[in-house]
This record gives structure tokens, sequence and C-alpha cells, in this order.
């Protein structure tokens, strides 16, 4: 009998199953595919995550398989604000590592630590007794075997099937806004990342920098659009890059696609009830939102290490088990909440707040400023460090006391 079983072996179940593994605890983790092993999926990895792969000792692995990000473009349908030495306590901005290499890393370091691994595996069922969830069935080409475990985390992404058997509640959901397609690109000149919006054209562009020197450019649209973006997908695509960065357009024009396109349509946006009588759930399966704000990849993992701490003390650590998961359930929501619903603003193309374009205008011609504002924004530093009013009056007071004075 394991103490836990994690279904799903991508960033949150392999997370999840390596720090639990490093607290002693006998681990089964299984997914249906090999590793390495490739995904379609946006693969931008900022805000905490950095940080967090730095305390598991894994971000050199990172490090060593694609560019550190430290320089941004933003564009608002206004003008490309520059932000440069994007880098704190010695840690960049972001990394985009492909799927096929960040989750091997993962993985690889989950097996190290101790945990058993089932490639190739397939879950059949979720087996139960007097409604508590009690191990699984499954299959590796062979025939099926059972396996029995104190508690079986369910990693197993936005469409759960765990979270189907056990009939987990969803909660503040918002159906699929957009729709995304994306590809790669060699012989481009770019930024590290490239951020365009217009709310006109109601669509956001995407760009950064992966590895082997290619970039990744994705474009998102109102997934009401989605019948007519089926019948030309590169040319619905190129259309997109037009409306919204027609400089990057020109660009991408001049590069050279290395893959077909990729695109992602079906997005919903909910929480669900994360834990229950033997079971639990972590990443998608238990908080999905729109990929605008690229939060996905570095929210599961932050997630996994607060599974992984709550159940370590449910089961080694003396404290009562459904506390501890209540406790990660109030913590997650709590984590997400103002992004999620910031993330819904942005992917419903609602109005910016005008501060923010005086605020970017003010920024326009003061560099350091501007490396500050983007920090503050994608939480380097404090976010009130910058956006204060003492502080956000001084800049945009600054930039419009000479023009004041010229027309008084």
């Amino acid at each position: 009998m394991y103490d836990v079983i994690v279904v799903g072996a991508r960033v949150a179940g392999a997370s999840t199953a390596m720090l639990l593994a490093r607290k002693g605890l006998r681990v089964l983790l299984v997914d249906r595919a090999r590793f390495p092993s490739d995904i379609r999926h946006g693969h931008l990895l900022h805000r905490h995550g950095p940080r967090r792969l730095r305390e598991w000792g894994l971000l050199d692995k990172v490090a060593e398989a694609t560019p550190a990000l430290t320089a941004a473009i933003t564009d608002f349908d206004d003008f490309p604000l520059l932000s440069t030495d994007l880098v704190e306590d010695g840690l960049p901005w972001a990394y985009a590592p492909r799927r096929s290499t960040f989750d091997a890393i993962l993985v690889r370091a989950a097996v190290e630590a101790g945990v058993e691994l089932r490639e190739g595996f397939t879950v059949d069922s979720y087996n139960a007794v007097d409604g508590a969830i009690t191990g699984i069935t499954g299959r590796a080409g062979g025939p099926p075997v059972a396996e029995r475990a104190r508690i079986t985390v369910g990693a197993d992404g936005r469409h759960s099937p765990l979270a189907r058997t056990v009939g987990a509640r969803s909660y503040f959901e918002a159906d699929t806004l957009l729709c995304y397609y994306f590809s790669y690109w060699a012989d481009i000149e770019a930024s590290d990342f490239e951020l365009y919006q217009s709310i006109e054209a109601r669509r956001g562009v995407f760009a950064f920098r992966t590895e082997g020197g290619l970039l990744a450019v994705f474009v998102a649209a109102p997934v009401e659009e989605l019948p007519a973006l089926r019948r030309d997908i590169e040319g619905s695509f190129m259309a997109s890059l037009d409306a919204a960065a027609p400089r990057l357009a020109e660009r991408v024009r001049s590069g050279r696609r290395v893959e077909g396109m990729s695109g992602a349509t079906s997005l919903p946006n909910f929480f669900r009830q994360p834990y229950g009588p033997g079971w639990a759930l972590v990443g998608d399966a238990g908080l999905h939102k729109d990929p605008w704000l690229a939060l996905g990849m570095c929210d599961a993992m932050r997630d996994a290490e607060l599974l992984a701490d709550a159940i370590g003390r449910g089961l080694e650590g003396g404290a009562d088990l459904d506390e501890q998961l209540a406790g990660f359930h109030a913590t997650r929501d709590a984590l997400t909440e103002a992004d999620y619903r910031e993330n819904l603003a942005l992917a419903r193309f609602e109005p910016r707040p005008p501060m923010l374009g005086a605020l970017r205008q003010a920024l326009r011609d003061r560099p350091e400023e501007s490396t500050r504002f983007f920090k503050a924004r994608m939480r380097m530093i404090p976010f009130e460090s910058f956006f204060n009013p003492e502080n956000v009056g001084r800049i945009v007071g600054q930039a419009t006391a000479p023009s004041a004075a010229a027309g008084g």
C-alpha cells in the first residue's frame, strides 16, 4: 500500500510526487505518456516559478535548456514600451522551456527523490470503499492491476476523471472566452518577450524566446470567432497579427516557421473543491483559467507545494488530514482569486483603466521606471512598492507638469 498515488506526471503531478517523496512518503506516480513527451500548451514560467525552481534545486537544469527572459515589450494599442534588466534577487523574470523538456526535468527529479514511476499507464477506474477513494485500477499494456493508497491525487487535467468520479463541486465558473493558435519561428529578431493587446481588434498576441533560439508566437481571439478561424487557420493567424501587432507581423513574415500550427479551444474557467475522503486535486484538475496571464505552470507548482505540505502534515506530522486539506483549499483560493478575476477581465477585452495609459505615457522615456513598473506588475517586487498613490502621482505628475505649465 502506498501513502499517495498521483495520477498525471506533468507539472502539477510530478511536482507533488517529488515533494511528497522528499518528505519520506511512499509515492506511486502514473501517466499514460512516456517521458520526454510534448504537449501543445503554452509554456511560460514566470512570477514565483523561477524562485520555486531555485528552492527545489532544479533551476539550473531549466537554465541549461532555455534562455532566461530579461526584457519585454508591451503594446496596448498605444506604443511599444520596453522594459529591460528584468532580474531581481539573482532571478530572471521568466523562462520558457518546452513541455517535453520541463516535464521530463520534473519527472526525473521525482524519481530521484524515490517516487515509483509507471509510464504508459492508463487508469481505468478510481476505487472506493464506503464513499472514500482507496486507490486506482489501471494497466500498462497488460492485465489490469489495482493499487491502494491512503490518498489519491488527481493531477489529471481540466477534464479530470477523478473530479468526475467524486463529483467535485465547481464554482466561480465562466465558459471558454478565448481560443489560441500558435507555432514556432526561426530567424526572427525580437525581444525576449512581446505582448500586444488590441481591444478594438479583440486580439491578444504573445511572443517569447524558447529553446533553440526559436520564437513562440501565440494569437488569442474570442471563441465565438472559432468557426471562421478554422476555415483558414494560417490566414486568420496572420490577419490577427496584422490587426494587433503589425510590426511583429512583418518580422514573422520575414522568418521561417519550423512547426505546424497548434490550437487550444476548450479553456473553461473554474475552481473545484480540491479534496474529499481519500482524494485531492491539484493543477488544472482543481483550478483552470484562461491562459492570458500565463499562470498555469507556476500556479501548478505553487499548489503542488501547498498540497504536499498539507498531505505531509496530515499523514506523517500528526495533524488532522481533513483540516490540513481544508487549509490547502482556503490558501489556494486566496492566492488565486485576484489573478483569476483579472484574467477574466483581460480575456473579455474589458476597457483598461485610463490611468494605465497615462502612466505608460509617462514611462515612455524613463527606462528605469519602466523596468520597475514591469517588475511590480509581474510581482518580481512588491506590487504596492510601485503602484501606490504617491509613486504613481509623482511619475504622472512629472510627465504632465511641463505641458501644463506651457499651456497655462
